[in-house]
């Protein structure tokens, strides 16, 4: 008998729970009932920023991570957060997670890599209306990881770094003006009580893993090993994300609903400037490939490619 703990840093009502918990069932099935796990949600067994530490050191089994919280550590996986390559979260996960295969066993080797997932794509929100890339000279802003971190700091402005949990208070107490962050756990953080301002547009979105500690992988029995393998696939990852990737969506009518908000879409001229202040990016991910040893445009290549087939490129 294995007794699994999963350890996320999200709050119970968060939709990434009980679709880790649909997971888990299904392992237990799978096993005979020889497998069972118990969530421990909301940083419960440790801080956001230590996840990936938590599973490769055992004090949890599964970890959910967010890599883009340890800038420098996993530069390939980076990619998923330069701006404008994702249109969705659920074929955007499947594709993910389909190119990071090729590269997770290098880049993560002190865990067990069990699989990657985005969530739909997030926007701006703020305290202070911000439009344009130009608007962002001047303000402290709650990047969304590290490649949105050096475009803030690009385009002139402060970053402040707070974790998921963390990012209503340093708003609410004026340590950041505005805040990168998927739409409906905008709410779920009560966000939307410190920001008022919402530009329409899928400027950006966070990669994440769910990975296994080796030891407890290692020590499993053959057929236990291959139902943790089942459930450790490109079709888990898009399953997984599904149910988040709906309600991040649904975030964005509800805000447009909400007394006191401003939702607003930008121009085609707008999203040129965008893009325009974000290509240096690709061009600093790429650096940082090629300091670890890696081939930047073959990588890029193959995630833009995974992304086409899956019907999620931006």
């Amino acid at each position: 008998m294995v007794n699994l703990k999963l350890s996320t840093w999200v709050p119970p009502a968060h939709p990434l729970n009980p679709a880790l918990q649909a997971w888990a069932a299904s392992i237990e099935k799978a096993s005979g009932g020889t497998i069972k796990s118990t969530l421990f949600p909301s940083e419960q067994l440790g801080k956001a920023f230590d996840h990936y530490d938590m599973a490769r050191d055992g004090i949890a089994d599964f970890t959910y991570v967010n890599p883009g919280y340890q800038p420098g550590r996993f530069p390939i996986f980076a990619a998923g957060q330069l701006p404008f390559l994702f249109s969705n979260g659920k074929g955007g996960s499947a594709a993910l997670d389909e190119w990071y295969r090729a590269y997770a066993g290098k880049e993560m080797q002190d865990v067990h890599f069990c699989m990657a997932f985005v969530h739909d794509p997030g926007s701006l929100h703020s305290r202070v209306k911000i439009v344009v890339p130009s608007d962002i000279s001047g303000k402290k802003i709650r990047p969304a990881g590290q490649t949105i971190a050096a475009m803030v700091t690009q385009l002139g402005g402060t970053n402040v770094q707070a974790s998921a949990p963390e990012s209503r208070d340093v708003l609410e107490r004026g340590v950041a003006d505005a805040i990168f962050f998927p739409w409906g756990s905008i709410m779920l953080f009560g966000i939307e009580k410190a920001v008022k301002y919402h530009i329409d547009a899928p400027l950006y979105t966070s990669p994440f893993v769910w990975v296994m500690n080796k030891d407890r992988y290692d020590g499993m029995s053959d057929a236990q090993k291959k139902v943790i393998d089942d459930h450790c696939t490109t079709e888990w990852a898009e399953k997984i994300a599904t149910p988040w990737a709906d309600f991040e969506h649904a975030g964005i009518e509800k805000l447009k609903a909400m007394s006191g908000h401003e939702v607003y879409p930008l121009t085609p001229e707008q999203v040129a400037e965008w893009r325009k202040a974000t290509e240096n990016l690709t061009m600093a991910w790429a650096e940082g490939v090629k300091s670890a040893g890696g081939d930047p445009d073959a990588a890029l290549s193959a995630l833009k490619e995974s992304l086409a087939r899956h019907d999620a490129a931006f």
